[in-house]
């Protein structure tokens, strides 16, 4: 099968909806399938290695230039195709490239638009190059932000157009009016273009169901899945200091805040020198001062020796990372459809302890790999990581399962091999 994956670039950083595109298209190309990883806006990031084909369509400066100009929607192709290239691109993405929703409004409505938006040239040379170049059996969206190309993508080609969904409610709910009222009712409208739609997580079908207007039988369930390679099993110290890691984007929405607040009630009951807490993420500009203000505050609470921030970490030290820790938990603020970080954490033996919503307690039902805790609570939060420091063989146990489960029911394979099967509904053989 010729499948084309469309996927978004995310200015620089690494995104979870990049991560796992680019994990999919890997392990779909293992098993056999012709896959074109498709970036749009800026290549693509990521900690695996990059499957994505050496061309990037609707380019970040394009798309913002024909948003903001008429001259620029009818410009030739090679200056399109100049200011397309990775190095223009890499430059934008270093110097101050958006993914804010409250900058985005008006170009997310002109995207979702398709060929009714000022972007429909790029749209056009998408369907050209899909058309007349790769001419795929079957094509794959990475969020339902892109449906808007899927009505010049069926008619030009008669293919299959599906569309996964995974988190971009996050970004829809943070536009501004006019424009958050404009995107869902296009949105709504333009999701009648696709013919079907894959969500990573049971509790995000419920969701994107209702959020995005669709049928039930329109909207399948992938369960999340992770490369496996180089996970080996996590070995910290036994004795003191207890190690909590905290992996994910530094944000406010993840919960860095909550987790060293509940840090702070740990370390106040069970006293600092047997406890670290040590953090790992890619932290932009925007969120800069809430990650200052985090710090200030380990300061005033005299806890930065026992705190450390890692910055930005690759795969191989990412793995490190993740065998040197005794749980794992990433308290995020709002109801995470996706987990990616629970999945990796429980393919090194590491348990999780983790708000009770979203896709988590699924997650950790599913394996027996952690802890859930009350939402928004630093109080449960401590509590929860003080049960599993004050018992070692619980620990283990929870590592254990959530290894296990993980191997045989979240690897990339297994993610691979059920996409598959949602594919073969709709393409005919």
């Amino acid at each position: 099968m010729k499948i084309a994956y469309i996927t978004p670039g995310a200015a620089g950083m690494y995104c979870g909806s990049c991560l796992n595109d680019n994990t999919l298209a890997s392990a779909l190309i293992k098993s056999g399938q012709d896959v074109a990883l498709v970036p749009i806006y800026t290549p693509i990031r990521t900690d695996e290695e990059d499957v994505s084909i050496d061309r990037v369509f609707y380019g970040a400066v394009n798309v913002y230039l024909e948003q903001r100009s008429a001259l620029f929607r009818h410009t030739p192709w090679l200056l399109d195709r100049l200011l397309a290239s990775h190095r223009v691109l890499n430059w934008a993405s270093g110097h101050g490239t958006s993914v804010d929703a409250k900058d985005l409004g008006d170009l997310t409505l002109s995207v979702l638009r398709g060929e009714e938006g000022n972007q429909r040239k790029e749209l056009e040379r998408l369907v050209d190059w899909l058309r007349n170049v790769y001419r795929p059996d079957l094509v794959h969206l990475s969020n339902s932000m892109l449906v808007g190309m899927a009505r010049r993508i069926r008619g030009e080609l008669s293919v299959p157009v599906l569309c996964s969904v995974q988190g971009e409610d996050i970004f829809l709910e943070e536009l501004d009016e006019p424009y958050y009222a404009l995107v869902r009712e296009v949105l709504r409208e333009r999701v009648r273009d696709a013919d079907a739609f894959i969500a990573t997580s049971r509790y995000y079908v419920d969701y994107m169901t209702s959020y995005l207007g669709v049928a039930a039988d329109r909207m399948h369930h992938v369960p999340l899945g992770v490369k496996l390679d180089g996970h080996g099993e996590s070995n910290p110290p036994a004795t003191a200091p207890f190690v909590i890691g905290y992996l994910a984007r530094i944000c406010p929405e993840k919960g860095l805040h909550l987790l060293v607040q509940a840090f702070k009630l740990l370390a106040d009951a069970a006293g600092a020198p047997g406890l670290r807490l040590t953090v790992a993420g890619w932290l932009g500009a925007r969120d800069r001062a809430y990650f200052d203000g985090i710090m200030d505050q380990v300061r005033a609470w005299g806890l930065e020796e026992v705190v450390d921030y890692r910055g930005e970490i690759g795969r191989d030290e990412k793995i490190a990372f993740l065998s040197s820790i005794h749980a794992l938990s990433v308290p995020t603020t709002y109801a995470e459809p996706k987990g990616r970080f629970v999945l990796e954490a429980l393919a090194s033996g590491v348990p999780v302890v983790q708000p009770r919503h979203g896709a988590f307690p699924e997650l950790v039902e599913a394996t027996g790999g952690g802890l859930l805790v009350e939402p928004d609570s630093p109080e449960a939060l401590a509590a929860g990581l003080r049960a599993l420091m004050d018992d070692p063989s619980l620990r283990a146990e929870l590592g254990r399962k959530g290894r296990e489960a993980v191997r045989r029911d979240y690897s990339d394979e297994a993610m691979a091999r059920r996409t598959l099967e949602i594919y073969d509904r709709y393409v005919e053989n």
